[in-house]
């Protein structure tokens, strides 16, 4: 039914937009013997292709891990993320020629069969191979693969390693077991070893790093643990050129997407359906902090309140000093501007917390539970 055989022969019973069952019926059927075995393991093999390219995305039932962090390569153990991306890309690529040589020669037998040779051509274009292809840049897709399914970028590859990153920070992924850790029910500690995730189900997000649970820091605390303390540097470049961002350090730029971008990206994979919560104060980023939803609780919403949106007004009331300290004091025009600047946006920073607390606080006080059923 996946040869152009089948595909052929459905134009001319129902060259329409859909099939009834009754079309499907009416295909005529050839079988050769003689084939079977050889067309029975080619299919097998092209499922096999097809279920380990969709099993490395996270919303497969039966991911196990990013495949940047269980590399493509075994003597990719101590390598870069530049050098374990360049295996990945590779690994697709031998997928896809895997899989569209099968694919032809499918479409040869059955044309054999069929006795077609004079009507129907073996080809199978490169867009209708359904598995997943990795360009470096968006200017490197060729125009026929454009707005395929399963062409990615590096940046696309690289999101979604931050997303299991954030999955690992939460605890729902682990580095010592494969697939879920943590979707709901007991927990267990003995699941996580080489890397503890974060222990209040709060991880705040600010444009600057005022909480030892921060996104960024946590991040970098991963990216150790994962490919050591000796890349990191270069780990950080590497995500923060593919992420193309603003920001004048790799972390500034990591900074930006965490505080900008992840979260609609993460609506976008979860269909609008997200497994981590933003509390967001607004346009001014005031405040935003994720939280996971299977480990919500009747407290959660109170903890990030009092732990957390409490303590960064107390920090933009500080900071707001400090900038006008530096306004009385200073000497340099240039100082002062930067000061002046400064001290304004906190002060609109500051006025969003205290009106996204009083709309946290009834809802604290509520202790809203949930059932994930």
């Amino acid at each position: 039914c996946n040869t152009n055989i089948v595909m052929g022969i459905l134009m001319i019973l129902a060259p329409t937009l859909n099939y009834q069952c009754g079309d499907i019926a009416n295909i005529p059927v050839i079988l050769d013997e003689s084939q079977k075995n050889d067309i029975d393991t080619i299919t097998k093999e092209n499922i096999q292709i097809s279920k380990q390219d969709w099993d490395s995305f996270e919303t497969s039932w039966d991911f196990v891990r990013h495949p940047l962090v269980g590399s493509a390569a075994p003597q990719l153990a101590e390598a870069t993320l530049a050098q374990r991306y360049g295996a990945y890309k590779a690994a697709c690529e031998e997928r896809f020629d895997i899989l569209k040589a099968n694919e032809e020669e499918l479409n040869r037998i059955f044309i054999a069969i069929y006795g077609l040779q004079d009507e129907l051509t073996l080809d199978v274009a490169d867009k209708d191979v359904t598995v997943t292809r990795v360009y470096d840049a968006k200017e490197d897709i060729p125009e026929p693969m454009k707005g395929n399914n399963y062409v990615l970028t590096k940046q696309d590859v690289v999101k979604s390693l931050l997303s299991y990153a954030v999955g690992c920070m939460f605890g729902r992924y682990s580095l010592d077991v494969d697939g879920l850790a943590y979707a709901g029910g007991d927990w267990d500690d003995s699941k996580y070893t080489t890397f503890i995730p974060d222990k209040d189900n709060v991880i705040p997000i600010t444009d600057t790093e005022y909480f030892k649970d921060d996104v960024v820091g946590l991040f970098c605390a991963w990216l150790k643990k994962v490919y050591g303390a000796d890349t990191l540097e270069a780990n950080l470049s590497f995500i923060a050129d593919a992420l193309d961002g603003r920001g004048a350090t790799s972390r500034d730029v990591i900074r930006s997407y965490f505080l900008k971008e992840f979260y609609k990206d993460h609506c976008k994979t979860y269909k609008k359906r997200p497994i981590y919560w933003l509390f967001d104060s607004g346009k001014q980023n005031g405040f935003k902090a994720l939280v996971y939803l299977h480990r919500y609780d009747a407290d959660t919403i109170g903890k990030v309140r009092v732990e957390y949106l409490h303590k960064m007004e107390r920090i933009y009331e500080n900071e707001t000093a400090r900038m006008q300290d530096i306004m009385d004091h200073t000497d340099s025009a240039r100082e002062k501007t930067r000061a002046t600047k400064t001290k304004e946006k906190l002060q609109k920073q500051r006025k969003e917390c205290r009106d996204y607390d009083e709309k946290l606080a009834h809802l604290a006080a509520d202790r809203i539970t949930i059932d994930l059923d």
